[in-house]
């Protein structure tokens, strides 16, 4: 196999779950255009089939599914629904997620309960069932999109000039610091089946926040801008596929240097 043919994805199934967001779209769009048959699955299912039909006019083989991560029977429905149509999944991207208890940090259990629930229990729940089957398999790659928010503390001068964010909350960052942490358990748990787990840490993509966010946010990384909507299609396609066939366990900032300062 040639170096370029490895990144290739055809022949290969793939899920990414919340597929029509702003990370999720650019997610999509890798996996579908590398050649995999791929299913996006989220609640909302009119955003889900616009993205599917657009991805088919483009010559792609994309489905949209239903996926409520807060149930346990739409997650367990979801992995029968692939696995009877397409008879295996290759590739998971575990990129849905739901907000919660997200001002301040004076919150009841319940609320970041909520929050827990879909971003970390069923995290766990999702990985397992779609693992399992790859370890079956003895072949797969499962990768979580994270944040750079996992990696450092809340930086209150990208604020500055803005009325965004004036009570922060530590929800997200607690979980996305433990998805990285959750991402070397599992490769650990999974490795000896020939089955990838890997994280990307995403920086701020732009928006449209207000201009002062985004000049303060820009200088702090060290390419000087905010991520684009293509930034993480790269990276998506080589985890996926396998040009990453030794690479597991790790966590990839894909931040523009944001956490290299």
């Amino acid at each position: 196999m040639g170096v370029l043919d490895s990144f290739s994805l055809k022949g290969k199934v793939a899920l990414c779950t919340g597929g029509a967001g702003l990370y999720g779209r650019q997610i999509v769009a890798a996996l579908a255009g590398a050649g995999a048959t791929t299913y996006l699955a989220a609640r909302d299912q009119t955003k889900l089939e616009a993205v599917a039909a657009e991805e088919r006019a483009a010559g792609n083989d994309v489905t949209a599914l239903s996926l409520d991560l807060d149930s346990d029977a739409s997650i367990e429905s979801l992995h029968k629904t692939i696995f009877e149509r397409s008879g295996r999944c290759d590739v998971l991207v575990n990129n849905a997620v739901t907000r919660s208890a997200t001002d301040g940090w004076d919150h009841d259990l319940e609320a970041y309960d909520r929050s827990l629930r879909v971003n970390a229990s069923a995290l766990f729940k999702i990985t397992s069932l779609f693992g399992k089957s790859m370890a079956a398999n003895k072949s797969g790659s499962i990768i979580n999109i994270g944040s750079m928010m996992g990696m450092v503390g809340v930086e209150m001068g990208n604020y500055a000039g803005t009325d965004m964010n004036p009570n922060p909350s530590p929800i997200y960052f607690y979980e996305k610091g433990g998805m990285i942490n959750f991402t070397r358990w599992a490769a650990s748990i999974l490795g000896k089946d020939n089955v990838r787990v890997n994280c990307l840490s995403p920086g701020g993509l732009f928006s449209n926040q207000p201009a002062p966010f985004v000049q303060n946010y820009s200088d702090r990384t060290q390419l000087g801008r905010m991520a684009n909507d293509t930034d993480l299609m790269g990276v998506i396609v080589f985890l996926a596929s396998d040009a990453s066939a030794y690479i597991t366990g790790t966590n990839i900032p894909v931040d523009g240097g944001y956490t290299a300062k």
